[in-house]
């Protein structure tokens, strides 16, 4: 194309002021590949790691933020069949995100729901995956279990209310406020734990422990899960807002035959990727079509106020997710 497009990108690691405006050109999309035209882009915890220079790009990936996003199909690369320009699109990135267009696998686009605005779909891929992939996949999470979430008003945790809710499991969760606790009331937890005022350990094992625990808080947390857990339970982790050293009891996992298991997207292969699009086409996307679920989002910032959009996610007192505005619904 020879174009220049607009993107934020990591001027130096630091805080959130360190993402700044800069003009790049529009990526080409190699075999394989489309380039979206965005219309908003998703806001998450990992770019805010890469921007603090926690957490490296993988090898060929762009070096500028964001995971996820919507738009319509720009152009479109040798070899891929299923696109065609003008297509409308939402997408799990390699990275490139915020930014005007962005290159990624044709095979990790999916089309926008039925009857959903653009800025909506930018707020599917990452979760999504990661719900689908670590809740349903490797945690197996199947109707009637009694499954806890934490962090519940976090953009996956808003989403794995919803999908286990939707697929017939009792969901438990935890939440550190009164609003966030009935934000996750309200999207189908059964019981809600304010953190601050009880232990979760306690009110699972009153009700028998938890089949399934997703957790991306980690630290202290590692040792109460295992509490927390039934006889044959499964703890699946999949970030650590603390830490992921931790002193842990393992005769307590070969007593109980415990499954402690756990992962995370970016560094997976292209086609482990392309089978989780293939299975939240299938399973989820008709749920989203239909409204019986939708993605939750907390609030809308422009592009070029990207550092604004990271300072609110490091407060942590968003619910649902953070999207920034780059097309808009207009692309």
């Amino acid at each position: 194309m020879g174009h220049m497009m607009r993107v934020m990108e990591i001027s130096t690691p630091g805080g959130p002021e360190v993402l700044k405006p800069a003009s790049r050109a529009v990526p080409v999309p190699n075999v394989g590949e489309i380039v979206i035209r965005v219309a908003y882009a998703g806001v998450n915890r990992p770019d805010a790691l890469q921007r603090a220079g926690a957490y490296a790009p993988p090898p060929g990936a762009s070096d500028l933020p964001g995971l996820e996003a919507s738009g319509v199909v720009a152009e479109v690369g040798p070899g891929v069949t299923r696109w065609q320009i003008g297509d409308r699109v939402c997408a799990l990135l390699p990275g490139g995100g915020y930014a005007e267009y962005v290159a990624t696998p044709a095979v990790h686009a999916l089309p926008v729901p039925e009857g959903m605005d653009l800025c909506a779909a930018a707020c599917l891929p990452e979760t999504f995956f990661t719900v689908w992939t670590n809740v349903f996949d490797r945690g197996g999470l199947q109707a009637g279990e009694r499954f806890l979430v934490h962090g519940g008003s976090s953009g996956i945790g808003t989403t794995a209310i919803q999908l286990a809710t939707a697929r017939g499991a009792r969901v438990f969760t935890t939440a550190g406020s009164a609003e966030k606790c009935d934000a996750c009331a309200n999207l189908g937890a059964e019981r809600v734990i304010n953190y601050r005022e009880e232990d979760f350990t306690e009110v699972l094992k009153a009700e028998g422990g938890a089949n399934l625990i997703l957790d991306m808080v980690g630290g202290s947390y590692l040792p109460r899960n295992v509490k927390a857990l039934a006889d044959d339970g499964r703890l699946v982790q999949i970030a650590f807002l603390t830490g992921p050293k931790v002193e842990l009891n393992f005769a307590q996992v070969m007593a109980r035959r415990l499954t402690i298991t756990g992962s995370t997207l970016r560094p997976q292969s292209g086609a482990a990727k392309a089978a989780i699009a293939e299975a939240l086409e299938r399973e989820v996307w008709p749920l989203l079509a239909s409204g019986r679920v939708a993605p939750v989002i907390d609030s809308e910032f422009p592009l070029d106020e990207a550092a604004a959009a990271h300072t609110r996610m490091e407060s942590s007192q968003h619910i649902g997710k953070l999207v920034l505005r780059v097309g808009g619904e207009d692309v």
